[in-house]
């Protein structure tokens, strides 16, 4: 896990199994939204949660880029993992959007295929290939 979770407002977009957002509940998050348009994932991530005995999880069932676009909230901690292949064509909503969703001091973990290096308009405090995938964190300016 990236910086402070305990009693971080975290946000897993594009949350697949929702195991970021899962683990960052575990170690104390106060609340994890979970962004997933497929409605079998979203079935998962309910019955992990259930499972888990989670509380603090608020799942989603949309576009990661409509739930942004419309985005009232902050977030200490942002999870952005999308299909490797939509990076490229989702490169300018991400930079849009994303920023206006991170709390001040905030950090964004993103995901990628190893060869791609994101580029956002925040700080980037690090970026590194573990076997064919980039972790890049960002954190807010």
């Amino acid at each position: 896990m990236v910086g402070e979770i305990e009693g971080a407002r975290v946000l897993d977009l594009f949350a697949g199994s929702g195991a970021l957002g899962l683990e960052a509940l575990s170690r104390g998050a106060s609340i994890a939204v979970f962004v997933e348009s497929s409605r079998d994932a979203v079935r998962s991530i309910e019955r992990n949660v259930e499972k888990l005995e989670l509380s603090g999880a608020r799942i989603v069932r949309s576009d990661a880029m409509r739930y942004l676009a419309k985005a009232d909230e902050r977030f200490d901690v942002v999870f952005v993992d999308p299909p490797y292949e939509l990076v490229e064509s989702l490169r300018m909503p991400l930079a849009e959007h994303l920023p206006h969703v991170l709390a001040d001091g905030g950090l964004l973990v993103f995901e990628t295929a190893g060869e791609i290096e994101p580029e956002l308009p925040l700080l980037t405090r690090s970026s590194r290939v573990h076997g064919s995938t980039r972790i890049t964190v960002f954190e807010a300016a």
